[in-house]
């Protein structure tokens, strides 16, 4: 993939800050009596460096070097193994806590996905628990994500002035373009991400083909039971 811009990635942690799901992961991890915490795609390592309270063996995993130096200077971060790469990188086995935050699974196509899941599984204990969460194609949130109006804000690099545009390739497949001008050098960079919206019924066959059991299915970070309304879609699955 290519890298994220150095710019984008300071003001991540403010545009996604520690809130409901992180809590939610956290508190999982602490009912599961959980020792062993692999974070796949653990981004800027916010979430990730708060799973080694009480000693945990923690190990953050992302494809983006941008990323993963960010996390490393951060306060905690030397009691996390960071690990540079995707789901085949995964350096050992035997976690018995697995995690995949902030949509990271619908920012994996089709013909990796899959393979990812295999992979987790082999990562895991028998009986250990994989949890993540996914948008519900059926609330086609995407269609209110395009900005016709420019914003406007202030950030420790200056003016930034965003929009986007959205665009459904396919059934399930959505094309985001995140536009970012950096008004003080007059510089514009655009991120595209493609995202996979998958059905509910598709990611527990999925789950279940790769050596996982569904325990539940949440439609928020309150534990509310996952319907068709729902926002999103939160799997907590533990490996058989």
């Amino acid at each position: 993939m290519t890298d994220y811009d150095q710019r984008l990635v300071d003001l991540y942690d403010h545009d996604n800050p520690d809130g409901p799901d992180h809590d939610f992961y956290r508190t999982l991890a602490d009912e599961v009596s959980a020792e062993s915490v692999l974070d796949l795609g653990c981004g800027t390592g916010i979430l990730t460096v708060t799973f080694t309270q009480g000693g945990r063996d923690v190990v953050g995993l992302d494809p983006s070097a941008t990323m993963l130096a960010y996390a490393r200077g951060r306060a905690g971060a030397d009691a996390v193994n960071w690990v540079l790469g995707d789901s085949s990188s995964i350096p050992r086995d035997g976690f018995d806590y697995a995690v995949m935050t902030g949509n990271v699974a619908q920012h994996i196509p089709d013909t990796d996905w899959e393979r990812t899941l295999l992979d987790l599984r082999q990562a895991l204990e028998t009986g250990g628990i994989l949890a993540f969460e996914s948008r519900n194609p059926a609330v086609r949130a995407w269609e209110n994500w395009a900005s016709r109006e420019r914003t406007t804000r202030e950030t420790l690099h200056g003016t930034l002035v965003e929009w986007q545009d959205v665009l459904e390739t396919s059934p399930g497949t959505v094309e985001l373009r995140a536009h970012n001008l950096f008004a003080q050098t007059n510089e514009t960079v655009t991120e595209t991400l493609l995202l996979t919206f998958r059905e509910q019924n598709t990611l527990e066959q999925q789950l279940n083909a790769a050596g996982f059991v569904v325990e539940a299915t949440y439609g928020d970070w309150r534990r509310n039971p996952f319907n068709e309304g729902s926002p999103i879609m939160i799997f907590v699955a533990r490996a058989r």
